[in-house]
């Protein structure tokens, strides 16, 4: 007992004491296994890092009461038919319904309240419905934009998406030379896609990366519209794959050209299918052998779509010319618009200085004015656009930045305070007005250092435009504002 009593003591237990229970070592939890989405066949190649944290986060011990729900009304069903959108044939005109294009896509048409196809849209989609590569020429203002967005749409809603997929795998790609022509053509396409389940992504310079990267990480991406070297940028940093391109889009072929983009659209062209395996559509506003060239090498056995118009012009288009001092340029323009009380007016100069000059003596003068041009940061470009859309603003002032691809209805008058030195450019620049068969007037200013341009111009049109001299009124002293 002894020898018991000098056992216990040394490891520390009394006589009588009851043994205190093993205390296994703290084990420290495992963080919880992230459930892949149901939704997704495939994780994003760019995981977002807000997934692991979320993860990783503990659950708290003590948390606030939830405040009671309020009862959401239960969202209406919709009961929209194919028989609400009755379109009466008529001789000479393509129906929408005269091709098979689904209920979603005929209901969004039917909400943009486009009964008949313009004439480049009944062409090509009898083409590019059934799966055939396409080149379509026409000027701005005539439908190509939906044309080619109906043909994507449907293929993309007549095939199901594989199986195997990452978050940046667009199957349809459409390139676009501006940004401004970017936005617009995503904002078609958000109109058409918003009964089908279709997600449209647009990639623009200019604009925050790492938020066009999160948008990207966020869901999966089936049409893309981009400019080039913005898409380059995600495609080289491994964000975007192009491997799965299933419709691609090349809009405004010529000024691509005109820009210097051609390498860079080469180099995204290499990372889609080959031209057998992917449907290409290319649009272009004149057929020149560059353009003819690229097509051959992009296209397979194309269907080739022009659309003349009887006048290179707009015949709902009046057009005018005045003969004017390039120093009195600006008191002719102040004079129109404040004469005339003209409330939605776009004004063109062929440089940025110019712009940024005529846009503040405006404001100075009284006249809300915006400028557009390559100098304004992106965000500042939509945002005087909305405002000149909305009736906000009254003149936009801009270079031909702005003079393909942006829709705004209802522009009275189109001015250019100098005229173009490409005559093409004069035609885009009037078609901003006299759009969707309403009238619009042009005014063109013909100056000592511009008047050299209109012959080209006239030459183009295929006749004269008579060259008025300014009335006194018109060239009356600006006012000053005190």
């Amino acid at each position: 007992m002894t020898v018991l009593k000098a056992l216990k003591k040394i490891f520390g237990k009394a006589e009588g004491e009851q043994p205190n229970p093993v205390t296994p070592p703290p084990v420290t939890p495992s963080a919880p296994r992230v459930q892949p989405d149901a939704s997704a066949d495939k994780p994003s190649r760019s995981a977002s890092p807000r997934t692991a944290e979320a993860a990783e986060k503990p659950l708290q011990s003590k948390e606030k009461p939830a405040k009671p729900r309020r009862e959401r009304p239960a969202k209406p069903v919709d009961t929209w038919k194919l028989e609400d959108f009755a379109v009466v044939p008529a001789e000479g005109k393509t129906r929408f319904h005269d091709f098979k294009l689904s209920p979603e896509l005929m209901h969004a048409i039917h909400d943009l309240g486009f009964p008949y196809c313009t004439p480049i849209q009944a062409q090509v989609l009898g083409y590019t419905l059934s799966g055939r590569d396409a080149i379509g020429r026409a000027q701005t203002g005539t439908g190509k934009t939906a044309a080619f967005l109906i043909s994507i749409i449907t293929q993309l809603l007549q095939t199901p998406p594989p199986k195997e997929r990452y978050m940046g795998e667009p199957r349809a790609l459409i390139i676009a030379p501006t940004r401004e022509l970017v936005v617009q053509i995503a904002k078609d396409a958000a109109d058409l896609t918003k009964y089908t389940g279709l997600n449209v992504m647009s990639f623009v310079g200019g604009m925050d990366f790492d938020k066009q990267l999160k948008l990207l990480e966020s869901r999966f991406c089936d049409i893309l519209v981009a400019t080039p070297g913005r898409l380059l940028d995600f495609n080289q940093r491994g964000e975007v794959h192009l491997d799965m391109v299933e419709v691609m889009v090349l809009d405004e072929a010529d000024r691509m050209l005109d820009m210097g983009f051609i390498p860079q659209v080469r180099q995204i062209i290499r990372q889609t299918p080959m031209k057998g395996e992917r449907q290409t559509l290319l649009f272009s506003a004149t057929f020149t052998e560059d353009v003819m060239n690229l097509a051959k090498q992009w296209t397979t056995e194309p269907a080739i779509v022009e659309i003349e118009p009887e006048n290179v012009a707009s015949d709902t288009v009046e057009q005018h010319v005045y003969a004017v001092a390039g120093s009195d340029k600006y008191k002719l323009l102040y004079n129109l618009i404040t004469q005339n009380d003209w409330i939605r007016v776009m004004v063109f100069a062929n440089r940025k200085d110019e712009v940024r000059r005529i846009e503040e003596r405006l404001t100075r003068d009284g006249i809300s004015a915006v400028q557009m041009s390559g100098d304004v940061p992106q965000h500042k470009r939509i945002r005087a656009l909305e405002g000149f859309r909305e009736g906000k603003i009254r003149v936009m002032v801009a270079t031909d930045v702005a003079g393909r691809g942006i829709h705004v209805d209802a522009i009275s008058h189109v001015i250019n305070f100098t005229l173009p030195e490409t005559p093409d450019d004069y035609v885009h620049r009037i078609g901003r007005t006299g759009r969707a068969g309403s009238s619009g007037t042009s005014i063109s200013f013909a100056g000592e250092d511009d008047a050299y341009a209109l012959p080209a111009i006239e030459a183009l049109l295929g006749r004269k435009i008579a060259c008025e001299m300014p009335p006194d009124e018109l060239l009356k002293p600006v006012p000053r504002k005190h």
